[in-house]
């Protein structure tokens, strides 16, 4: 493949963008990669130009989703922001009906703008609904300890990490799901690799950009339009379905936040120490799954053993993934980071082997290891999506609004994306360094059962109508936020409590917590 069209054919926008979509838009970009298919369906309409048009504006409108994100969920709300989210979905595949410019440009610009808004709501909409079973589970202790009572920190957790399980299981067997047009329709069209891979002379490590040398030509006949027509409506009808199950009826209530907040909440929760130690995670999560589409699965996948085989790669990527998403269950008995570290590690490992490994093109007789390599990579992927989102769901269980954090959060997913998006083209020796370059900046996420601290002191409070008292956790319930979460333990030596007495109110004590120890890393 040459340089102008080294980009056309997987989906780059990668985990943001839904399965349904990723396989609609592989196929897509297939038949659009084929010159006959070209010439005869559209003549000069110049459909590799769209594609790649199609392409930035799925990867470039997430870079001003921190801006966005939190207006459209605060106008809308949470479940009304899912179910338009979908509606985008399904709005992109619909212009498949009728393939044009005015259509397929807007719809994929339209789409990358619900990628990160979509996200957050789910983010926001699990959390508080593993929040909201455990108050309905645990009602007759509410009602002894009285309304006002809030239940004990971490109490949700183990709820939420079994949501969250639930949850990216099903997304990430929607993977292989996504893989079933591929299968049964599109790969029957398909030439063999010694056709497709005739001028591929360097795979893996070696390789150059993607698919470089790739024929022109993949397709020995042309799929018939109805064949088209059916399969887009099956994909339309899974979309709309979809849309049905959001169910925008029961609303969660997030207009405690003023319109004049609106814009200043994300860019305070960007301080926060704990995102800030999260933010490699949020950036290697972009950067991994992105490679297992364009790296993994075509630079060593189809490069050695043919477009054919792209599909059942995928497929072995997405059921490791869905299995293991299953294993977050561990986070169960084991420290929350652990599942984290693990996917971590393992990826590291994968990156280290696929470093020093150039399969040979045209050679099957290594194919057990890409599947196990798709396999391997998927359990990474699973234990890291989990792990991610359950750990910041149990940081900021104490926030009435989760959205801020997962908008955060999917925004700089999107420019990791948008980052090796724009570095497609470089040397698999470069992409897998930079890649390598991301996992070593990993440190320990900051989790509630460990003693993770900021390692700033701020400044001793000295206001004329405060007096600094004794040193020691306050036990009152007003002053709860000040008290140390369940299951964290923080040594005195390495901070202080700050209570006064305002003046003009000598019966209420305020007190706050203020850490001090340089050199505690994360």
């Amino acid at each position: 493949m040459d340089d102008g069209q080294s980009d056309r054919r997987c989906p780059q926008p990668g985990r943001p963008c839904s399965p349904l979509s990723l396989g609609l838009l592989q196929m897509q970009l297939i038949l659009h990669y084929d010159e006959t298919y070209r010439e005869v369906k559209y003549g000069n309409m110049g459909l590799p130009d769209i594609d790649s048009k199609m392409l930035i504006g799925i990867n470039v409108t997430p870079i001003a989703a921190l801006l966005y994100t939190p207006v459209l969920i605060r106008f809308f709300g949470t479940k009304w922001m899912m179910f338009l989210g979908v509606g985008i979905y399904a709005l992109f595949v619909s212009t498949n009906y009728w393939e044009r410019y005015y259509t397929l440009v807007p719809s994929a610009v339209a789409l990358g703008m619900a990628i990160v808004p979509l996200w957050a709501s789910m983010g926001n909409y699990i959390t508080r609904m593993a929040q909201k079973y455990y108050e309905y589970s645990h009602y007759k202790e509410r009602d002894e300890q009285g309304p006002q009572q809030r239940p004990p920190r971490g109490s949700h957790a183990p709820y939420l990490l079994v949501f969250q399980t639930i949850f990216y299981s099903f997304f990430h067997l929607s993977f292989a799901c996504a893989q079933l047009p591929m299968i049964y329709f599109l790969n029957h069209y398909l030439y063999d690799l010694n056709h497709t891979l005739s001028s591929v002379h360097s795979c893996g490590t070696n390789s150059q950009g993607i698919l470089s040398g790739f024929n022109k030509t993949v397709l020995k006949s042309l799929p018939r339009s109805r064949n088209l027509i059916v399969v887009e409506s099956v994909l339309m009808a899974v979309a709309f379905v979809a849309m049905l199950l959001v169910r925008p009826t029961e609303e969660i209530d997030l207009r405690s936040v003023g319109w004049g907040n609106i814009f200043q909440l994300p860019f305070k929760h960007v301080r926060d120490f704990r995102l800030r130690h999260l933010v490699p995670f949020f950036i290697y999560s972009g950067f991994e799954v992105l490679f297992a589409c364009t790296g993994l699965a075509l630079g060593y996948g189809v490069c050695s053993v043919g477009l054919e085989r792209l599909a059942y790669l995928l497929v072995a990527y997405g059921l490791g993934a869905s299995a293991s998403s299953l294993l977050g269950l561990l986070g169960l008995w084991l420290p929350r980071q652990v599942p984290l570290l693990s996917g971590a590690g393992l990826h590291l490992l994968l990156t280290i082997s696929l470093f020093f490994w150039a399969p040979t093109p045209r050679v099957l007789r290594h194919i057990w290891i890409l599947y196990v390599a798709a396999i391997l990579w998927g359990v990474g992927s699973g234990l890291n999506k989990t792990g991610l989102s359950t750990l910041l769901g149990i940081l900021y269980e104490d926030k009435e609004r989760q959205d801020f954090i997962f908008t955060i959060y999917h925004w700089w997913q999107a420019v990791a994306i948008f980052v090796v998006y724009l570095g497609a083209s470089l040397p698999m020796k470069v992409r897998l360094s930079g890649l390598g370059e991301g996992l070593w900046g990993i440190r320990h996420p900051p989790s509630p059962s460990s003693g993770n601290i900021p390692s700033e002191c701020p400044p001793w409070p000295r206001s004329p109508g405060r007096a600094p008292l004794t040193k020691g956790w306050p036990q009152t319930q007003t002053s709860r936020a000040a008290s140390p979460p369940e299951g964290l333990s923080l040594p005195l030596a390495e901070g202080f409590t700050v209570c006064s007495l305002p003046v003009g109110h000598p019966s209420r004590l305020v007190c706050r917590w203020v850490t001090c120890s340089p050199g505690v890393g994360l």
